[in-house]
């Protein structure tokens, strides 16, 4: 049975909610479907501001399946439960094709990144199609290379404004598709965690040198997996103040909530 978001059960506390990793703020959540190029039922959720203009748009691409990566992958989750209510941010996140969640199973089979550039080009039509202003690749470990493989060409490229990557570890994308982001002309923001098992803070400021306008930001203490709050609260700070004109502010995004809350 798929996890329905309409299953949350919100309340009003009487005072101010810390946010903590379990925290749900509110927004309007669907269980979403789109069909790539070659076929495949991909499975999703959508999640939007209440109320308001929508800021920006999140098209989300987890780590490795084959590792343990999907679409509720924590950063990701988080993302979803928090952005909309903060930052008027839209939260797209999907399975990869035969990557298995609480929201479902897509069809077909993991494909090595090969296969899975239906899956992004699907994923940012869907977007394109639902009328989402102001679209994002966020990418993390495996999905960074998604993004840097298949975010700087046609059909996507012209579809979103650039790209947010965690931890990318740089096995599967190359020096090609870097320079395609360097001819781009394309914001890239690359988080590379201090700890990263791969790709560590200052071998990924040479590597990502050949994309003149990509910012490459090392974060002291982090691991691969953005593993405690401080971590994952930093990412969405980051994210948001690239992605979005307001940006997080000064101290970053609210750390506490005055309003219904739910807990996932």
């Amino acid at each position: 049975m798929s996890f329905d978001p309409a299953s949350l059960v919100f309340s009003q506390p009487e005072s101010a909610t810390d946010i903590r990793a379990s925290t749900v703020l509110p927004a309007h959540r669907e269980n979403v479907e789109f069909r790539t190029e070659d076929g495949k039922l991909l499975v999703g959720e959508l999640a939007l501001p209440e109320s308001g203009e929508i800021s920006a748009t999140l098209i989300t691409l987890h780590p490795l399946p084959t590792h343990g990566g999907f679409m509720d992958s924590h950063v990701y989750r988080k993302a979803s439960y928090r952005l909309p209510a903060l930052a008027g941010v839209a939260v797209l996140r999907f399975n990869t094709r035969g990557t298995h969640s609480p929201r479902g199973t897509s069809q077909g089979q993991f494909d090595e990144g090969i296969g899975e550039r239906y899956d992004v080009e699907a994923a940012v039509r869907f977007a394109v199609e639902r009328g989402l202003p102001n679209r994002w690749l966020v990418g993390w470990s495996f999905g960074t290379e998604l993004a840097l493989m298949y975010g700087a060409v046609e059909p996507v490229a012209s579809q979103v404004e650039g790209a947010v990557l965690l931890s990318p570890p740089l096995h599967r994308a190359t020096d090609v598709h870097l320079k395609e982001w360097a001819a781009s002309g394309k914001p890239l923001t690359v988080l590379v965690p201090e700890h990263d098992d791969y790709l560590q803070p200052a071998e990924a400021a040479e590597r990502f040198s050949l994309v003149p306008q990509a910012r490459v930001l090392g974060i002291d203490g982090a691991k691969h997996l953005w593993v405690g709050e401080k971590y994952a609260a930093r990412v969405l700070d980051e994210i948001v103040d690239d992605v979005t004109e307001a940006g997080a502010g000064p101290h970053g995004l609210p750390r506490q909530w005055t309003g219904p809350v739910a807990t996932a």
